[in-house]
């Protein structure tokens, strides 16, 4: 926040993925450990909403939204409260994860706060992307009141949403698929690192397309779980 404050936008992004990678590994640090307590889901949630929440709300007011007049700000209110109201049903989901279908733990409801961020702050790697490479017409673009005011709005309604978003958390990639995957994650890393603005801002769009995937992986699996339920339920009454 301090780094947007300043006009420091690349600064600001930097210390945000950095977040976001930490925020990945403290859970499964924490699991490894077997040190999971209530407390920790808690704190870690608090933290998730200074990054996730507040942060890019900060990030894009001074990039952009702060020209846009007295009601500029609403956007960013909007979004940081979504997220909380997002991170506080999560918390309260935790009470009743044991009884979730086994399928139904590898999704979350609604987009993770993270990746909330990521979506909400892409007219910032845009920005950022078209100003390295000198598209003025593009950079101005991004530093106009709409497109963050757009991105915040409709990142804060998928952040409350029930939409089944596919949790990696639990996710173990099948025997045939690892080779891919591995040269997959190598070649983005490669791409993160020589141009990080261009490989967020494509994150966040590929992002928006499995969405829908993931609403249908969901609904195949359920209709799966349920087609069971029934067989059972069938075999086990009475002739």
């Amino acid at each position: 926040m301090r780094f947007a404050v300043d006009g420091r936008f690349q600064a600001a992004a930097i210390a945000l993925v950095i977040a976001a990678c930490i925020d990945g590994l403290d859970g499964r640090i924490a699991r490894l450990l077997r040190g999971s307590t209530r407390f920790g889901a808690e704190f870690d949630s608090l933290s998730d909403f200074v990054c996730f929440g507040v942060a890019p709300s900060f990030m894009l007011y001074f990039w952009a939204l702060r020209e846009g007049g007295r009601y500029a700000f609403l956007p960013c209110l909007i979004f940081t409260v979504c997220m909380a109201l997002r991170l506080a049903r999560f918390n309260a989901m935790l009470d009743g994860e044991e009884d979730k279908p086994k399928y139904a733990s590898n999704f979350f409801t609604g987009v993770p706060a993270p990746a909330g961020a990521g979506l909400a702050l892409f007219p910032l790697f845009l920005g950022l992307e078209a100003e390295k490479l000198n598209i003025d017409w593009l950079y101005h673009l991004t530093r106009l009141p709409y497109m963050p005011s757009f991105t915040l709005i409709s990142t804060a309604l998928l952040l409350v949403s029930t939409l089944p978003v596919w949790s990696f958390k639990n996710f173990k990639v099948p025997a045939k698929y690892v080779l891919p995957v591995m040269l997959s994650t190598g070649i983005y890393t490669v791409i993160l690192v020589a141009d990080p603005w261009a490989a967020l801002a494509a994150a966040g769009v590929i992002y928006m397309l499995l969405l829908p995937l993931s609403r249908l992986s969901f609904s195949r699996l359920k209709k799966a779980a349920e087609d069971l339920q029934e067989d059972v339920e069938d075999e086990d009454a009475p002739a």
